[in-house]
């Protein structure tokens, strides 16, 4: 039996210092084979969604990721979020989805996922993973790492090497079995049952959070009401 070619991994591009791993990744992405690795030991102008600044100090995994499937498609950011939590669990370390594209651990961030792309040209799966990188005090009731979990020090290439293993099959997943992604994204995704606000432009929207469906948006009821959030910040809400 033919063994399948690897997607994600089949060219590894590995820079010391990076302005933003995912601008590299477009500067490059009609040049390179979908699959295409973007990796930088350091990110000096790192952001996560709506332009947010991300800290991106040596010891993280900072990663940016080419791909080319049929359409630009923000459940992509799903892929992301399930081999993290896969990588997470190679080294006994329980995570779950906070809708929609970031991951934690014990209440705090470990990982944020961005994605980016041009319609019918490519798409950009940025990931920033926190693992042996020291987080600031200022961060540090909200963010945590690998290395602050675990004890100890990462072999960085070896978590790099599983997190590359398990986007490649989540992404394969993603092509050929969406609804079993998203049946995986619902049982990660710690917020459901849970009452949130969500954070809709200007607009705080209280409720609790039933359900992520099919399309990636993230099904309430607000106050008896269903809503369906396409996209927004999230809370969890105490009563």
């Amino acid at each position: 039996m033919e063994k399948m070619k690897r997607i994600v991994g089949v060219k590894v591009i590995q820079l010391d210092e990076v302005g933003s791993t995912n601008e590299y990744a477009k500067a490059i992405a009609h040049e390179v084979p979908e699959g295409t690795v973007v990796v930088a030991k350091r990110q000096t102008a790192g952001r996560g969604r709506k332009g947010r600044s991300w800290v991106s100090p040596k010891g993280g995994l900072w990663i940016s990721v080419i791909l080319k499937p049929p359409r630009v498609d923000q459940r992509l950011a799903f892929v992301g979020a399930l081999a993290v939590i896969d990588t997470l669990a190679d080294f006994g370390i329980s995570a779950g989805i906070k809708w929609p594209n970031d991951v934690w651990v014990n209440g705090r961030k470990i990982s944020g996922i961005l994605v980016e792309g041009r319609a019918g040209e490519y798409s950009i799966l940025g990931i920033g993973l926190n693992v042996n990188n020291p987080i600031p005090e200022e961060l540090r009731e909200n963010a945590t790492s690998m290395m602050e979990l675990i004890g100890s020090k990462l072999p960085l290439e070896e978590v790099l090497k599983r997190l590359l293993l398990h986007l490649d099959g989540w992404y394969r997943v993603f092509l050929e079995k969406p609804d079993l992604l998203m049946a995986k994204v619902r049982e990660g995704t710690f917020i459901l049952g849970k009452p949130v606000t969500v954070i809709e432009g200007e607009e705080k929207i209280p409720g609790i959070a039933l359900d992520v469906l099919d399309d990636g948006s993230l099904l309430i009821d607000s106050n008896g009401q269903l809503k369906r959030i396409m996209y927004g910040d999230v809370s969890l809400r105490l009563f």
